[in-house]
């Protein structure tokens, strides 16, 4: 059975509702979604909000969709790429929670020190959960991102950049320019832009 056809067949089994293909899934991206969980939540929400309930949303989020039919992931690459972009939104929403005005948590710490650029993949973040449809469209999207870098830095790059690394640490990561990061991950973003042309 080749890798393909393995991961068609957990989808297909994690659609049936099989336990042990949720618990799968899970155990591969939990640790690294928590931690893009954790530096998408700034140091104000940190004790307000814990990653892993925000990861645990994100996954029944995933879980009910897939068992419904509504995604279409054809690869690892994908689905991670589909797990990360609905983890980001969920931290998005909980910082609109806790940003509304009643429950302002800026009043209550000083703001963190600016970072450098959004990684390439943030574009794909929507201001809401996406629909089933854009979901969809999203993981195609993601897929057809990892298969036309073939560089394996750029992978690397993009790779990081999804767990929301920025271009420093990168730079310290791959033992690479900070220069040469950011003019790499400029690349991947406008391929990224390109391929989302192409499908408008």
């Amino acid at each position: 059975m080749s890798a393909n056809d393995s991961f068609a067949s957990l989808m297909s089994r994690l659609r049936s509702g099989e336990d042990a293909a949720a618990r799968e899934v899970f155990v591969r991206f939990a640790a690294r979604l928590v931690g893009l969980a954790r530096r998408h939540l700034d140091a104000r929400l940190a004790v307000k909000v814990d990653p892993e309930d925000v990861v645990q949303s994100a996954y029944k989020s995933f879980f009910i969709r897939q068992r419904e039919g509504e995604l279409d992931v054809g690869t690892w690459d994908g689905l991670w790429g589909l797990l990360t972009i609905i983890t980001m939104r969920k931290c998005a929403d909980r910082a609109a929670y806790y940003h509304a005005e009643k429950r302002n948590v800026a009043r209550e710490t000083t703001p963190p020190s600016p970072d450098d650029s959004s990684p390439p993949m943030v574009e794909l973040a929507f201001d809401r959960e996406p629909l089933p449809d854009e979901a969809a469209a999203l993981a195609e999207t993601v897929e057809a991102l990892f298969r036309s870098i073939t560089d394996p830095d750029e992978r690397a790059i993009l790779e990081l950049s999804l767990q929301g690394h920025t271009a420093s640490e990168i730079s310290e990561k791959l033992g690479r320019a900070e220069r040469s990061v950011r003019r790499l991950r400029e690349h991947i973003r406008k391929r990224l832009e390109r391929m989302q042309a192409a499908t408008e």
